[in-house]
């Protein structure tokens, strides 16, 4: 079976979040299943430099410019890259520019991006061709809708990353899309007057899947819907929940090159080597308190606000935080300004850096997690395979991965981590309050980390998820 998965991002070519992951490590989760997977990614500057390849077809006007697509590899799996210059060779991210502005052609850039997915899984590229197409997310999401109005019997997946990111855009650019007059519906690409990618995309989708089960289910209703739920509930029967896994090629701590020392959960006082590399790098002093961590993009639904209250008696408690991560800028000052007043018990790194986020889950004690929604999550994984002790909000994906330390689970000896709820700040106090008097009990945090360590969350359950979605979709 042959599978086109078209995404924004895909590590390690290009990552701003936990899609890349995703994307990157699908085409080995699936490969012992029979199925064979062509990634297909735009060709931002980084992306080209890197893959190189040769051409294998050429528009002379694809969305207002001359664009090509070149085949190379993405590990050991093949990947194909939209060489569109006018499109996606620019200074900035692969979104927005150095400001953080969206690109405001956005739509142009990605309604490109999905019609070119379309014509690969149609077979209108010599040598392609393809059983199922499989979009992520809003920047992927008009190739189902592309191919809903195609003379095609390649059948089509939609997974929601984040629902809250929806690519929605003004009416007047419906005209530019090339989609046929009935796509301009109800149940097409009209959305509020306007239109909305991702919901074309999961009208058109036949099967559309979320990262985790929890997740599938709150996205029914309003609360977490973001304005789709309606949707969601009419095609309740097609929604599948599918845990993300993480990469053990990536993500192993007894063979981690960015870690001072490697460990396994046999001899777990080895991550003290890593948790005085941590002190060093972000300025902390030494203590016997908790070194609690945060890797996360500073926003509201990641419930940093809520964070930023509690600083003052994380600190007073006994506790030190390490924070690596960018967003919201008053929140960004505001972490900064907490690391001013409790110089030696706060260090916060402004930006992203991939080795230094893995140095964090291999020496900090516990890593932090009170989003508001979180569809699957990736850091609370992380946390689990490195012994760093995930605290985390109930809901979603977090919800499915963390096993609270409950007096019952404790005593049963299969506690992961801690859960909290609601996200304000009493109950993540608390929490964070739970986590220090378990770290005061050596024997009990050890407990924690090497049940955690235990937990399996590699690709290979979800690969197998997925290749079983594949082959019922191939058999209508």
């Amino acid at each position: 079976m042959k599978v086109l998965s078209v995404a924004s991002e895909a590590y390690p070519l290009v990552k701003t979040g936990g899609l890349a992951d995703v994307v990157g490590a699908l085409p080995a989760a699936l490969a012992p299943h029979g199925v064979h997977t062509t990634t297909f990614i735009p060709g931002y500057p980084p992306t080209l430099k890197a893959v190189g390849g040769r051409a294998i077809h050429k528009w002379r006007d694809l969305f207002g410019g001359e664009a090509r697509l070149l085949r190379g590899q993405l590990g050991e799996h093949p990947l194909v890259v939209l060489d569109a210059p006018h499109l996606f060779v620019r200074e900035g991210g692969p979104y927005g520019d150095a400001s953080g502005a969206d690109w405001p052609d956005n739509w142009r850039r990605f309604a490109a991006f999905a019609r070119a997915a379309a014509e690969i899984a149609r077979g209108g590229v010599k040598g392609l061709s393809f059983d199922i197409l499989h979009a992520h997310d809003w920047q992927a999401a008009l190739a189902p809708t592309y191919l809903r109005y195609a003379d095609t019997r390649v059948r089509t997946v939609m997974t929601v990353h984040n629902i809250a990111f929806q690519g929605r855009f003004d009416a007047a650019i419906f005209p530019e899309l090339g989609l046929p007059a009935a796509a301009w519906a109800i149940d097409g690409v009209e959305y509020y007057g306007g239109v909305g990618f991702l919901k074309a995309g999961l009208e058109a989708a036949d099967v559309i899947t979320t990262v985790s089960p929890t997740y599938a289910r709150e996205i029914l209703e309003p609360e977490f819907g973001m304005g789709l739920e309606g949707l969601m509930r009419a095609r309740e029967d097609k929604i599948r929940g599918i845990v993300n896994g993480i990469d053990p090629a990536v993500w192993t701590p007894a063979r981690d090159g960015a870690l001072p020392a490697s460990y396994t959960s046999r001899n777990l006082a080895r991550r003290a080597t890593n948790k005085h590399a941590v002190e060093r790098m972000f300025g902390l002093q030494a203590g016997d308190g908790p070194i609690f961590t945060v890797v996360s993009r500073l926003t509201w639904q990641k419930g940093m606000d809520v964070l930023a209250e509690c600083l003052d008696e994380l600190v007073a408690m006994g506790g030190r935080l390490a924070l690596l991560g960018s967003g919201d800028g008053a929140l960004e000052r505001a972490f900064l300004d907490a690391a001013e007043r409790h110089s030696g018990a706060i260090g916060v790194r402004i930006g992203y850096d991939e080795p230094l986020s893995h140095l964090l889950q291999g020496g900090a004690d516990a890593i932090l997690i009170p989003s508001r929604f979180e569809p699957c999550g990736l850091t609370q994984l992380y946390g689990l395979a490195y012994g760093c002790v995930p605290i985390v909000a109930r809901t979603g994906g977090l919800a499915d991965t963390i096993i609270d330390a409950n007096t019952a689970a404790l005593g049963a000896g299969v506690a992961t981590g801690i859960q909290f709820d609601p996200v304000d700040r009493a109950s993540l106090l608390f929490a964070i309050r739970r986590a220090i008097d378990l770290y005061a009990q050596p024997e009990t945090w050890q407990s924690l980390q090497r049940q955690g360590m235990k937990a399996r969350f590699s690709w290979e359950a979800s690969g197998a998820a997925y290749a079983a979605l594949y082959r019922e979709l191939s058999s209508l």
